[in-house]
């Protein structure tokens, strides 16, 4: 399984205006700045794009980290 976590911070980078080098595999929306419930829904637009992928509702719900969303991409690129 290749490593998404460059890809990943080059979409919050373009989303938030974040640092990459800020955005680790522990993140969380409250280190994020922008990341509330309308940025949520703009990030995971940005993300469905870039990996031509489509989240259901559950996995909107389920994506409360950077964890959470690289298992949940890696989930939909296997």
């Amino acid at each position: 399984m290749p490593d998404i976590m460059p890809q990943i911070k080059e979409v919050f980078e373009a989303a938030f205006g974040a640092n990459p080098d800020s955005i680790t595999i522990n993140t969380t929306p409250e280190q994020v700045e922008g990341w509330d419930s309308l940025g949520h829904a703009s990030l995971a637009a940005a993300l469905e794009k870039h990996f031509n992928i489509k989240f259901d509702i559950d996995d909107l719900m389920a994506m409360e980290n950077v964890r959470a969303i690289v298992d949940i991409i890696n989930g939909k690129l296997d």
